[in-house]
């Protein structure tokens, strides 16, 4: 990242999109990590609360530890800027349909290797 916006005839700067998960990476001191990966880099973060869906084994992270989060950062110097979330009251937020679709495509019957003795 470092090469890639010293080595520009512009001014670059490089976005990165960070998903906010719950007692996972949402913790102050997350935050002061990623300032210190970030230094030298001119760089936007884009904050993105989780969208949680049945059977991830991950949480959102609180309104209070977003804005925390945030905060370390922009005091840092870095541009930030949270994600609205939209969506999730009818389970359509991004990441949230995958977990409702159900595979009627039978694909998974084609992979099938046959068993042992037995003639394909």
């Amino acid at each position: 990242c470092k090469r890639y916006v010293s080595n520009a005839d512009q001014k670059r700067h490089i976005t990165f999109e960070y998903v906010l998960l719950a007692g996972v990476n949402d913790r102050q001191e997350h935050a002061h990590e990623l300032l210190k990966i970030l230094e030298d880099i001119p760089s936007k973060v884009n904050l993105i609360p989780f969208n949680p869906f049945p059977d991830s084994g991950y949480e959102r992270s609180s309104k209070t530890a977003i804005d925390k989060f945030a905060k370390i950062l922009q005091n840092g110097g870095l541009t930030t800027i949270t994600r609205r979330t939209r969506g999730e009251d009818i389970d359509a937020a991004c990441g949230q349909l995958a977990g409702k679709i159900k595979d009627r495509s039978q694909r998974h019957l084609k992979f099938v290797k046959p068993r042992f003795g037995t003639q394909p």
